[in-house]
């Protein structure tokens, strides 16, 4: 059987891909491997995000959940950084997150943080799917589960954050675009309590509508309220809420590696930034680790995904880490990426200074990049095709020390990455697209018989 999780839980078309059935199965399955405890009945914490589907798999993974003898506390639409929260701060067995983040709306997604709100190792995930096809017996009468509705999840989550902001944000403007999805509410409010004059759009979820139009991945909007509104900066999360990206108040966008070089100088002048070390993926920006070694700071750099850089934080105990994409952690806050948490630390920084957020995030000088996305294509015969090898490492002499080339699969979606920086934006266009052909003509799938 082919591997069920990706790098970010089980993800696909609602109804197709995942279906009741699967949630069902799923849920039981990660009931007997991460609530498996003789001394105590184990509990788990349910959330999910505003789309439709959510609310049949949601309710499928409870019922597996109880069926298997799990107490469930269903927290109903939260971000996925508030159900990790949750689950380590009610002391439950596992959480269960029903999102399919940045994904258009027909998708959903199931993923499981373990006790203490952590993401799940990938060997605990080949033993969830394991267990999908073993027989167990079901426990009855007292032995199942009860399910009950936890009313004050937002609350402690948005007191949680407030604790966490170094500085109020009294006197600022913010436009926060909240994708139609879990943090609608969350996260105005938050900005709200924490002194913030609030102009909110994309808030309005209907089930259909996240991340459509809206949010992190499609920032316009947002730079048309920025400006509209006079505002101090724009905060865009995803459909989950795990991450932030920013606009300043002149309709620029700040991505993740510009964020994290504000947040990585904000830490280390309050003698915060442990061992003086940013994690980043190797997709960040050349521009950031330039930035980071002028300041003294050391970067170290894992496989994109944000579990992977969760996992180099845990390893070295370092407090700062993320995506260019906006998943940021903040080890001492939180678990996982946080977008609410991310946009109020920026805030946070350009209320404590009194700088604009343009002039902050200056700090780094971005090289071009462009990225193509390669369809149609054996993504799983990237590594060890000899002609693509061999274009990259032509275009590797080419750029010199002047840029550099990666090429990826993706994680979640049946696609080459394919991603290059140079000096100039038209030489990183024109070595992109040669690689993009190579691509396209070595690894072009076989046609259908």
């Amino acid at each position: 059987m082919s591997r069920l999780f990706g790098t970010d839980g089980v993800r696909g078309l609602a109804g197709v891909d995942i279906t009741a059935e699967l949630a069902l199965s799923l849920a039981t399955a990660a009931a007997r491997v991460l609530g498996d405890g003789p001394d105590h009945r184990a509990k788990a914490v349910v959330g999910r995000d505003p789309r439709a589907s959510g609310e049949f798999l949601s309710a499928a993974v409870v019922a597996g959940l109880a069926s298997a003898g799990i107490d469930v506390y269903d927290v109903g639409v939260l971000p996925t950084p508030a159900v990790a929260y949750l689950t380590a701060d009610t002391g439950a067995d596992f959480g269960v997150m029903l999102s399919a983040s940045h994904n258009a709306m027909p998708d959903n997604g199931i993923k499981f943080f373990a006790r203490g709100g952590h993401k799940l190792p990938d060997d605990v995930e080949d033993r969830i799917q394991a267990a999908m096809d073993e027989p167990w017996t079901r426990p009855t009468g007292p032995d199942v589960g009860r399910v009950h509705t936890m009313d004050d999840g937002a609350t402690r989550y948005m007191s949680h954050l407030l604790k966490a902001l170094p500085r109020r944000l009294d006197g600022l403007k913010v436009v926060v675009d909240a994708a139609h999805g879990a943090a609608s509410e969350v996260s105005p409010e938050i900005f709200r309590l924490a002194g913030a004059e609030v102009v909110t759009i994309g808030a309005r979820p209907d089930g259909l509508n996240i991340n459509d139009g809206y949010g992190s991945t499609h920032l316009e909007r947002l730079q048309v309220a920025v400006l509209a509104q006079d505002a101090d900066l724009g905060i865009a999360h995803d459909g989950d809420a795990d991450r932030c990206l920013a606009v300043d108040a002149e309709g620029t966008e700040i991505d993740g590696d510009q964020i994290m070089a504000v947040l990585a100088l904000d830490l280390l002048e309050r003698g915060q930034l442990a061992q003086d070390t940013l994690v980043a993926t190797v997709m960040s920006n050349l521009g950031l680790l330039n930035a980071m070694k002028e300041h003294g700071i050391q970067v170290e750099q894992t496989a994109v995904g944000d579990r992977y850089v969760l996992e180099r934080m845990r390893e070295g105990r370092f407090s700062l880490g993320g995506e260019q994409s906006g998943h940021v952690i903040l080890l001492e806050h939180g678990t996982t990426g946080d977008g609410v948490l991310t946009g109020l630390m920026l805030a946070s920084r350009v209320a404590a200074t009194g700088r604009s957020l343009a002039d902050l995030a200056a700090v780094m000088t971005r090289m071009p990049q462009v990225m193509i996305n390669v369809r149609d294509v054996d993504k799983n015969a990237l590594g060890g095709n000899a002609a693509v090898q061999a274009a990259v490492a032509d275009a590797e002499r080419d750029l010199g020390d002047d840029g550099r080339v990666l090429l990826r699969k993706s994680g979640t979606e049946p696609v080459v990455r394919v991603m290059v920086e140079a000096d100039t934006a038209e030489r990183a266009q024109a070595v992109c697209e040669r690689l993009v052909e190579v691509v396209r003509s070595e690894l072009a799938l076989a046609p259908a018989v």
